[in-house]
């Protein structure tokens, strides 16, 4: 009897942890292509990479191979490539900041695009598991479907909703659940012609965080699938989503979201985790898992492209200035710029990462 019962346990405790593992797992993932991007285009210039570091914190595991050190480190929230003279002067001919500025560009701006690029391929497969290609045409509403009391039609091929342009049926959910009043204006084209379409209404239903969630109620025309609409669909598709992140950020500098509706390496994590869980309980494969993860490499990989300081994107704006001046910022003021934008990231971080945490605490209680 206590052998079943302690079978039993151990059975409940794998189910929790399991999760949690491949959400790890999943996550570093997108940290080490991120990271893989810049060491190989540093690589490939002949840049003195002095340590290449998947986590954060103290060194779990490290070898010395050539100029290189290799490490895996306790904390699975980032990582890091370090170059010879990419914060200070160097006289080594083969330092980061004696390359000339395509070539540093280049080097900057791989780790995103690695990151948009495991995304589209994570897209290919979502478009490669569903039995019809979706296309931006409606084919048929709900019983009973609010928008078609408004103005939509069978046969609408969807053009624009709240004068965001539609060019996937990715983008039409995106547009119609990041908005929460359910009052949308639609362009359409219909017999040919362009018909706008004002106030068109959809049934909302409140959740537990305060917002709303829209219903949709109408299913989109659905086509055969080959290899070019597969490839055509998923490139639009990674570019709806990366534009999502642009939108989102916005609504965020606007108030629409707060601050709790941020999730740092923890909130992500437990996103994954949950994700996986409920998968395995419904039976539905590493589907969900997988557009969750294309979400979080997309997003990753355009948010470090913003021009914020100790960002990709902060020192790719350093290295148009250089090329634009013939020479570069002084490392000093650079360097001042890059630790002031990490301090407030870090706080940032810190301030989500216990939002996180609170969060993860008060849905386990």
């Amino acid at each position: 009897m206590k052998s079943i019962t302690l079978a039993v346990s151990i059975a409940a405790v794998w189910g929790k942890v399991w999760p949690i593992l491949v959400a790890i797992l999943f996550f570093g993932l997108i940290i080490a292509i991120h990271e893989l991007g810049h060491f190989l285009t540093a690589k490939l210039f002949h840049v003195k990479v002095n340590e290449f570091s998947l986590g954060m914190g103290p060194a779990i595991f490290k070898k010395q191979k050539g100029e290189t050190k290799y490490a895996v480190r306790c904390l699975p929230i980032g990582g890091y490539v370090s170059m010879e003279g990419e914060d200070e002067t160097s006289e080594d001919e083969r330092a980061f900041c004696n390359k000339k500025p395509w070539k540093k560009f280049i080097i900057v701006a791989a780790g995103a695009i690695m990151n948009l690029i495991l995304g589209f391929i994570f897209i290919i497969i979502l478009t490669c598991s569903d039995d019809l290609i979706g296309t931006t045409q409606i084919h048929s509403f709900y019983d009973n479907a609010t928008s078609a009391k408004y103005g939509l039609e069978v046969g609408d091929v969807i053009k624009k909703i709240n004068g965001t342009r539609i060019f996937s049926s990715r983008d039409i959910s995106y547009s119609i659940l990041r908005d929460e009043d359910g009052i949308y204006d639609f362009v359409v084209e219909r017999n040919g012609e362009n018909v706008e379409l004002k106030d068109v209404h959809f049934e909302t239903k409140p959740l537990e965080n305060g917002h709303n969630t829209i219903i949709y109620d109408f299913i989109i025309v659905g086509v055969e699938k080959n290899p070019l609409n597969v490839l055509s669909t998923a490139a639009l598709d990674t570019v709806s989503t990366a534009r999502l992140v642009w939108l989102t950020l916005f609504d965020l500098i606007t108030g629409h979201y707060g601050i709790n509706d941020l999730s740092g390496p923890v909130g992500t994590v437990s996103i994954i985790a949950d994700a996986a869980s409920e998968a395995a309980a419904a039976g539905t494969g590493i589907t969900t898992i997988i557009y969750i993860m294309a979400l979080i490499t997309i997003n990753i990989g355009v948010f470090n492209l913003l021009p914020i300081p100790a960002l990709d994107g902060g020192r790719l704006f350093f290295i148009l200035i250089e090329a634009i001046r013939r020479k570069p910022v002084p490392a000093k003021y650079e360097g001042y710029i890059h630790a002031a934008g990490l301090a407030l990231l870090m706080l940032l971080m810190v301030v989500i990462t216990f939002n996180d945490i609170k969060n993860l605490v008060t849905g386990v209680l």
